[in-house]
């Protein structure tokens, strides 16, 4: 599946904006098919946002079940004859589609786009009417897991991530056009070569195509500048490219690469044009190599988390993320707990900010739910739990994951879970498979989970399959609390035990909860003093150990979670405020990485 594009070939027409809505609490509106009309007593939504905080209606923003989207749209006269294709970026957690009175696609996973051709269902030049179920309710068959539970005053939704479970459409619905016989997927995977002569690079690819008989496959590289570097001819290619300026973190320099469909008078049916960034990525001993240095991550895991519009993206708010990455000197983020927007992915690509690519596999371990949440009463792999149908979702997640973004030269690891329990047999016989079919379907990045202190060194049972060590750690936060000395020895000896793996360590998760403007003359918790200090003190454990080759505090921002009494108005690990403004900790942080 390709992401929709305006070229010479294919068109595109966003509808976006606001879309009639209303939650569906009975479930009575696939039985009294919504979707065959109007939908009525519907209010107006926007799209792109999640619907929970936009009506200042608690039924609204704590809703479990699904809520029901509808829109008329034009499909523009000139398609006639053309293949036409209604795309969703994400619907959070699942969704069904209707056009007119005909279901035309379902999709499980929220964070990952899905498509219909709608060719024999329009008209150009006439209106379609457009409906879409989306349900946010989880369970243990889905990623994330959760449960439905019955209680006194109803089913109730539980979760064990701790953000808040935003939903709705969270990103563009497209329609667009294509050619009828058109280019169907496309696969980049680069090389550099650092010669004496200078770097040489390399571009190979992989064409799919559909309907397609007697015609061709040409691809066209250019630079930035738009000169011709390289062409090749065939659905499978390399193309050389001398002197090549290769991406690299801070220089976020790409190549245009067109894939034609071709005829044989050579005459283009169809164009698709890829974004190309040439560069390497290994893994050597404790190592994290980029076009053959070594590379340090700094930066954040962060959130798709804005007040008001929760996970729906924003151009305004994407780019006013990435400044402060850049004020603060950050080079990196992970797409905690889920896969981000391609937008954001697509700046990070001409920005030059490096991403550990996260899937939605968070949540998979009830001990840990236990501590923040409440008693859970589950266990977590079981028949009955996380099991065999779960991984085969968790797996399904994986492949669309890579599927989606294996051509973004920032993603340079992959991170198939968040702090799942991995000091169990169960653990060890879930995720073996997992990353076969990571490895299966990109064999080209390493690929890692989130280790949670739960599992320290010598418990935990699937670090061996990891190619990169991802650690969470809050000694001086959870463990040892308002003791720094304590927490420094107790953090610096769980590393030392970590680097004897000989793989190399990224601390994917160091904070402490700050409240803005709380001060004290000593390093109280809470107190922006105490984050400052907290942070200082991992800050010389890192420095003490050469596997450590990366650190991300968490979170770049405040962000909204579900309530209770271990959160006080949303997480408040922070160095940003949820509206952005900076704590003492930013400061800090700045000093230290520029």
């Amino acid at each position: 599946m390709l992401r929709p594009q305006d070229n010479r070939t294919r068109e595109r027409t966003s509808l976006n904006g606001l879309w009639s809505f209303r939650t569906d609490p009975a479930g009575a509106g696939r039985a009294q098919r919504w979707f065959a009309g109007r939908l009525r007593e519907a209010v107006e939504m926007a799209v792109p946002a999640s619907y929970n905080d936009l009506l200042a209606d608690e039924s609204v923003t704590h809703f479990s079940g699904e809520v029901w989207y509808q829109r008329t749209a034009w499909v523009p006269r000139g398609w006639d004859g053309r293949r036409i294709v209604l795309h969703f970026e994400s619907a959070t957690h699942r969704a069904t589609v209707w056009v007119g009175e005909t279901e035309v696609v379902s999709h499980e996973g929220g964070y990952t786009p899905f498509e219909a051709d709608i060719t024999a269902l329009v008209e150009p030049g006439e209106q379609v009417r457009i409906t879409a179920c989306v349900d946010n309710r989880l369970s243990f068959a889905t990623i994330p897991p959760g449960v439905v539970e019955d209680t006194p005053t109803g089913p109730k939704q539980r979760y064990w991530h701790d953000f808040f479970n935003y939903a709705g459409l969270h990103r563009t619905v497209w329609l667009s056009a294509t050619p009828v016989a058109h280019v169907d997927d496309v696969t980049v995977v680069t090389g550099l070569d650092h010669g004496t002569d200078g770097p040489t690079g390399t571009v190979s690819y992989t064409v799919d195509t559909a309907g397609a008989d007697g015609l061709g496959v040409r691809a066209v590289l250019t630079d930035a500048d738009g000169a011709a570097v390289g062409s090749a001819d065939g659905a499978e290619g390399t193309i050389v490219v001398a002197d090549v300026h290769p991406w690299a973190p801070g220089d976020g320099y790409l190549y245009d690469l067109e894939i034609q469909l071709v005829d044989p008078a050579g005459d283009v049916v169809d164009s698709y044009h890829q974004p190309v960034g040439v560069h390497t990525v290994e893994v050597r001993g404790t190592q994290f190599l980029i076009n053959g240095a070594p590379f340090h991550f700094t930066g954040f895991g962060m959130h798709e988390d804005h007040p008001g519009i929760g996970k729906g993206h924003n151009d305004a708010l994407l780019v006013q993320d990435f400044g402060l990455l850049r004020w603060i000197g950050a080079n990196s983020l992970r797409t905690s707990h889920y896969p981000y927007s391609e937008d954001v992915l697509d700046h990070a690509d001409r920005n030059g900010i490096v991403v550990i690519d996260e899937t939605a596999a968070v949540g998979l371990n009830m001990g840990l739910g236990g501590g923040i949440f409440g008693s859970q009463g589950y266990r977590t792999y079981s028949e009955d739990t996380i099991n065999d149908a779960t991984r085969e979702v968790h797996a399904q997640a994986i492949r669309e994951l890579v599927a989606r973004d294996k051509n973004h030269p920032s993603v340079v690891l992959w991170s198939i879970a968040n702090e799942p329990e991995s000091d169990t047999e169960g653990a060890e016989r879930y995720f073996e498979p997992l990353f076969r079919v990571v490895k299966e379907a990109d064999p080209t990045r390493p690929a890692g989970f989130v280790n949670v202190m739960l599992a320290p060194h010598g418990k935990c049972r699937v670090s061996q399959f990891a190619d990169v060590l991802m650690l969470n750690r809050y000694y001086g936060w959870y463990v040892h609390t308002g003791d720094l000395e304590a927490a420094e020895l107790a953090w610096d000896a769980e590393l030392t035990a970590w680097t004897g793996e000989g793989k190399p360590i990224i601390v994917t998760e160091y904070g402490a909860d700050t409240l803005p403007g709380m001060h004290s003359v000593g390093s109280e918790p809470w107190t922006e003093e105490y984050q400052v200090a907290y942070l200082e003190m991992n800050h010389r454990v890192f420095d003490r150990h050469d596997a450590v080759v990366g650190e991300h505090v968490w979170n770049f921002a405040d962000f909204a979670t579900t309530a209770g009494i271990m959160r006080v108005g949303g997480n408040k690990k922070g160095v940003f405020t949820r509206d952005r403004r900076p704590k003492n900790a930013a400061f800090a942080l700045r000093r230290r990485w520029r």
